[in-house]
């Protein structure tokens, strides 16, 4: 059996980390969340809003920790749920667009992806982190729908939303993610395009699941 990595691209709230997560799980692969690892550089950007990013990333510690289910370590302080507020996700792409918090991350998840196995969702992925992955999947879905799906998670995690301000967020988002200079969001040439809108869980995981059998087969 073929050992491959997979990137899987998209836009905000487009479900790119609960269906990589399930790919992984299922294919018995490495599932490592990029966006955690730029909300927990967030976080510490929002804790000590007067450090330049340069020095930021250099004096934060940071660990990702997959033990039944992916864990954030920011400074030995486990940060999984913290990192899943409101003040970070409005903060998290203007974060993302700071050359030396790019660096810094990139290479750790280059490393990641060294000895392969694993199946890592963001925003450059498939362009940028790595683009000689096996499999490249790019996933969209109206925003509406993203938003409504934002709206469910945060319900279910007890953080207050509302419909119309997910909107606009989303909206704000995917204009700062697609124009930032430094590695914008956008489909690599021989990414998969899937769009979810309208798709349940479980067919858009299939789906991925059924093309990478097809290389690791």
């Amino acid at each position: 059996m073929n050992k491959i990595n997979i990137a899987v691209d998209g836009p905000a709230a487009a479900g790119k980390s609960t269906i990589a997560k399930l790919v992984a799980a299922e294919l018995g692969m490495v599932y490592v969340d990029t966006g955690a690892m730029y909300r927990a550089i967030t976080l510490a950007h929002l804790t000590q809003p007067d450090a330049d990013f340069e020095t930021l990333v250099q004096n934060i510690d940071l660990k990702i920790i997959n033990d039944n289910g992916q864990r954030i370590y920011l400074n030995n302080e486990d940060v999984s749920e913290r990192i899943r507020e409101n003040d970070i996700t409005q903060n998290v792409s203007f974060v993302a667009s700071q050359k030396a918090v790019r660096e810094k991350l990139v290479a750790l998840q280059q490393a990641m992806t060294a000895a392969k196995g694993v199946v890592m969702d963001g925003r450059d992925i498939g362009t940028h982190v790595i683009p000689d992955a096996e499999l490249k999947i790019y996933m969209i879905a109206s925003v509406k729908e993203r938003a409504e799906r934002r709206l469910l998670d945060n319900q279910q995690r007890g953080i207050e939303a509302n419909f119309d301000d997910l909107v606009k967020d989303i909206e704000r988002r995917d204009q700062i993610d697609m124009t930032r200079e430094i590695s914008p969001l956008m489909k690599a040439q021989d990414a998969i395009e899937i769009d979810t809108t309208g798709m349940t869980i479980n067919e858009v995981k299939e789906e991925i699941i059924r093309l990478a059998n097809n290389i690791i087969r």
